[in-house]
């Protein structure tokens, strides 16, 4: 499928094939209608999955954090995507800037403003500019520089479609930049674009986000491409005559990029890959970092083809221990993100707007036997982060010795770091079973740390060994790229074998052959292997007939000659060729590198991977999956290659490494291939696309997913979750320990640790009370208290019945979240559509909470407002076990209730609550956890009420006496005593928080806050 960019350079190109004629920019019409035609129709749900929820989830905690914002849009377009948020964050716009040069689109944004009122808490009207966002050495005399605002500043600066018509691209973000607030937190400026690759100077980015799967449809008629091809390609033809034949070239070059469906064969559609890319005000500081660490002289050779189309801030390329010190004191201090390039075999070691660190320096490869300076038993190989597995084997075959790596020379570190699957894997296990040792640039304290065993000689200087050395080194073994910048590992080695290698080629007369052949290679050929010896199968076409390939790589340490196992020959009939090789040799037996589609070794071809664990090939519908997925192919280079896993792999438990996937027979590596000269074309995206596809299919039917290749595009989201086994939530927790700012971001995407103390508060009481007000200012202060190391939200449980409610009624939905006596005009209509919809679905409400609680996964404290059940905690405790919920009843005396109302232009005194999103319970004697009178002006009783009874569940001293408690599982149980989940007295430092806790609140207050805050806590003070 052709992308929106691709489209625009072949409509381009063709106007180039003309003779030479005049261009003229789109008019507001002409772009009007272009635009008309992609984002309210077939764009939008791009905008509904990706950029409105990625506006609002990296904008949430700015908003959060601040009592007002400044807001500036550029090219909103319509309606201002800023509009999308939810209300609890609109409110807190307090001035709004535009800057918008299509006259349609800016009198049809002022008129939206005008009348659904998205920002209702405007401290003044809106400024829209009907102009363009200009660069100040591109105004002439006469600008009015009070019309570009220059000296404003803004918390939040968004370029909202693609910085259409912005060129360079990079000086309009510089000047965005100096635009932002200058307080310490400074602003963000945000860019969405669809456009390709953006190259921006060396810009840093503090956050970036894609969104591959983005697709717009047209309709496939004159009229709507003569359009839509001036939209994309940006222009029209002055002369009329020219434009006309032009346009009709233009539709040609549609239909023939455009793809058509069956169910839609009227339409055509195009790829529309986004990205969000977000800056912070230290963008521009990466002088600071490269005038202490050496940049890469020349073109990095990159291996991964996706990682050749992206464009880094930066490669810096440390020669020193100290210069990788720098690179992560730099991140630590500007809040960027780093990422590691080892054999570049990654997709994601480079990535957009991001500095990347080039490890090949680190190039040390040391062999320890034992005798050699202490080395007492295993002999030892030292290999530093840059070295390539080719050399490693190199080096140590010298001494006899070898490694179980991977299968190819020139893969890094990324492998031995997160698995790595070799031929001697049934044998030894795998690459990062034996690793034994690791010296880390840790990304949290910026020291170098030794964890495990790390020859003593090969300590570098300053190194210290941490106190959580072991779970650091567990961590590495398996997915080592997430938790520090690794400088070297130390392998335990192993003697050098000789590997016998004989291939068979079998041509299949149908695809009803090819599941026979698959259950019979696995039942009768594989299962009968011993360990040294290990067979690998290749599903291919070739000629448009499907071929089963197998190698079987036989290693021994003894024998010097080699016999076909007995088995096998009935099986597989008599081989096409045998060889015997020593490790170096063995590097050039890879099937798919010397025999299929006539090899594809010498960077001919480009590919992309996935890899799935199969516990077993021969099951009918395994091997009908694996058959049906190279039928579909996009290319006859595409194929599947089966690595036979089990013996040492699977001798190790799933929790003894954080690779947790143990028990599979094969791994399925999914092989997308292309021609090299056709990287980055649509011939590559239906590659990779295929990839995704299969995997889909196989995910159901495996035992996990192989977490080396994966990165942060969305799509590896479903098989990142099976990447790791039972260990997905120590990995998180590691992860939040490790690498607390999230330096880097782009390693294999592990899931977020939920807080050890997560707190869900529940903000009920009766209209008018003031509860948003009151959930406001506590999310303030949470956040502020905690210098953001907590974060905290507010969130109403209510929207979802008004969205369904304004969808069903036609209601204004904008008013009915933010007008307040809008929604008590509605409220016994609301009332009575919840009613119906919970006497249709009793469980509503709790769906509602859990969606409201899963929405905010990654919040450590959540306020939820809009709960009007009496009991709440008893009703839905239940439902969230491994977090503290508690409510908070807000109330005020009815004549402070009435005068709000009347504030707020309700007339109707006689107002009684009501319940519109709760459920029906009641409970006689219920006590809330906690309950604050509101009847006082401002927010000092709001604030003190906080400070005393919320601010405790945050501070550190709590956190750190709440982590010494251990974690008892299925508590509570019978047989748990005081002393075996306390046990505070015993921690180092254990009590010495306790009695400052006493000084500055009261001994109830603290420990009710303790106990409310760790559930094992709670069972032992009704115990004490």
């Amino acid at each position: 499928m052709a992308t929106l960019d691709s489209l625009k350079q072949a409509l381009r190109q063709e106007v180039k094939a003309t003779p030479s004629f005049s261009k003229q920019l789109l008019s507001d019409t002409e772009y009007s209608a272009g635009f008309n035609i992609l984002v309210p129709g077939s764009e939008w749900p791009t905008y509904q999955n990706f950029i409105i929820p990625q506006l609002n989830q990296l904008l949430a905690p700015l908003f959060n954090s601040r009592v007002h914002i400044s807001a500036l849009e550029i090219g909103p377009d319509p309606k201002s995507l800023l509009g999308n948020l939810p209300g609890s964050l609109r409110q807190k716009v307090k001035e709004y800037t535009a800057f918008e040069p299509n006259s349609l689109f800016a009198r049809k944004l002022e008129g939206w403003i005008e009348t659904e009122s998205p920002f209702c808490c405007l401290g003044a009207p809106p400024n829209i500019y009907q102009a363009p966002f200009v660069l100040q050495d591109n105004m002439g005399s006469d600008t009015n520089t009070d019309t570009m605002n220059e000296t404003k500043a803004y918390d939040i600066i968004l370029f909202c479609h693609s910085m259409y018509g912005m060129k360079p691209k990079h000086r309009f973000i510089k000047q965005a930049l100096r635009m932002l607030v200058k307080r310490p937190h400074g602003g963000m400026v945000v860019v969405f674009h669809r456009d390709g690759a953006l190259r921006l100077d060396g810009l840093v980015c503090s956050q970036t986000a894609s969104f591959p799967d983005g697709v717009v449809s047209v309709a496939d008629d004159d009229k709507t491409l003569d359009c839509f091809t001036p939209f994309v390609a940006g222009f029209t033809m002055q002369d009329v005559d020219v434009d006309k034949a032009i346009r009709v070239c233009w539709r040609k070059v549609c239909r023939s990029l455009g793809r058509r469906e069956e169910t839609y064969l009227d339409q055509l559609l195009f790829s529309s890959p986004n990205v969000m890319i977000a800056f912070n005000q230290h963008a521009t500081t990466l002088p600071e970092l490269v005038a202490h660490v050496p940049l890469v002289e020349g073109d990095k050779v990159i291996k991964n083809p996706e990682a050749r189309l992206h464009c880094p801030a930066a490669i810096v390329r440390p020669t020193e221990i100290r210069h990788v010190q720098q690179c992560v004191r730099w991140a630590l201090k500007y809040k960027v993100n780093l990422t590691v390039v080892g054999g570049s075999h990654s997709g994601h070691c480079l990535w957009p707007n991001v500095v990347s660190v080039d490890m090949s320096a680190f190039d040390q490869v040391h062999i320890l036997t034992a005798g050699d300076d202490g080395i007492k038993s295993d002999s030892l190989v030292v290999a530093e982060t840059g070295c390539k597995t080719g050399d490693i084997i190199s080096k140590a075959m010298v001494a006899g010795l070898t490694v179980p790596l991977g299968a190819r020379p020139s893969v890094g570190a990324g492998l031995w770091l997160q698995g790595g699957i070799g031929h001697l894997a049934r044998l030894h296990g795998l690459a990062c079973d034996a690793i034994i040792g690791a010296v880390v640039v840790s990304v949290e304290s910026n020291q170098v740390l030794c964890v495990g065993n790390v020859p003593r000689q090969h300590w570098p200087v300053g190194a210290v060994c941490p106190e959580d050395q072991e779970d650091l080194l567990w961590g590495i073994k398996g997915a080592g790229t997430n938790f520090g910048i690794v400088i070297s590992v130390t392998f335990k080695a192993y003697q050098a074998p000789a590997y016998c290698i004989r291939n068979w080629v079998i041509p299949m007369s149908d695809s009803l052959e090819a599941p026979l052949r698959l259950s019979n290679f696995n039942r009768l050929v594989a299962s009968e292997l011993p360990r040294n010896i290990s067979a690998d199968a290749y599903l291919y076409s070739e000629e448009d007939q499907l071929h089963l390939g197998v190698t079987i790589f036989e290693s021994s340490t003894s024998k010097l000659t080699f016999e076909t196992p007995m088995s096998i020959g009935p099986i597989l009939g008599p081989e096409d060729s045998l060889k015997t090789v020593n490790s170096i040799g063995l590097f050039d037996t890879e099937m798919y590198m010397s025999r299929m589609h006539g090899g594809h070794a010498a960077g001919k071809t480009s590919s992309f991977k996935r890899c799935l664990f199969l516990k077993t090939i021969g099951a009918v519908n395994v091997a009908n999956t694996l058959v049906a997925a190279v039928e579909t192919r996009p290319s006859s280079l595409c194929y599947l290659h089966l690595l036979q896993g089990g013996g040492a792999v699977s001798d190790l438990t799933a929790e003894a490494t954080a690779f947790g996937c143990r028990k599979w027979d094969f791994a399925c590596v999914i092989t997308g291939v292309w021609p090299r000269e056709q990287d980055g074309t649509e011939a590559a995206q239906d590659a990779v696309r295929w990839v995704y596809n299969v995997a889909a299919k196989l995910l159901p039917l495996s035992s996990g997913s192989y977490g080396a290749d994966l990165g942060p595009d969305p799509r590896d989201a479903a098989l990142a979750e099976s990447a790791f086994g039972p260990n997905q939530s120590r990995l998180a927790r590691l992860k939040r320990s490790f690498d607390p700012c999230n330096v880097l971001a782009y390693a294999c995407p592990l899931p977020k640790a939920p807080m050890n103390q997560k707190l869900v508060i529940l903000i009920t009481g009766e209209s008018c009370a003031g509860k948003d007000y009151c959930a406001s200012i506590w999310v303030s202060m949470v956040t502020a208290s905690t210098n953001k190391s907590f974060t905290a939200r507010a969130v109403s449980i209510s929207d979802a019945t008004k969205r369904d409610y304004a969808a069903a009624t036609g209601t204004d939905l904008n008013r009915l979240l933010l007008d307040r006596a809008y929604k008590e005009h509605h409220r016994p209509a609301l009332t009575a559509f919840f009613d119906s919809q919970v006497k249709q679905q009793p469980q509503l409400p709790e769906d509602h909470f859990l969606n409201v609680v899963d929405s905010a996964a990654d919040v450590d404290v959540l306020l939820i407002t809009g709960m009007r059940d009496e009991a709440p905690v008893a009703t839905l405790s239940h439902l969230i076990p491994n977090s503290r919920l508690l409510d908070i009843r807000v109330t005020a005396n009815d004549e402070t209730r009435r005068a709000r109302r009347e504030c707020h232009g309700d007339k109707n005194k006689d107002n009684k609550d009501s319940n519109d999103t709760g459920s029906s319970v009641t409970a006689l004697d219920y006590r809330p956890s906690l309950i604050f009178n509101n009847d006082s002006t401002g927010h000092g009783a709001v604030k003190s009420f906080g400070e005393r009874y919320l601010l405790p569940f945050v501070h550190e001293n709590l956190q750190r006496l709440a982590n010494m408690v251990s974690h008892v599982t299925d508590f509570p149980r019978p047989g748990i005593d005081f002393r075996h989940v306390l046990g505070i007295s015993q921690q180092p430092g254990g009590l010495t928080d306790i009695p400052a806790k006493r000084k500055s609140r009261s001994t109830t207050s603290y420990f009710t806050s303790l106990r409310i805050t760790h559930p094992n806590l709670l069972y032992t003070h009704h115990n004490a």
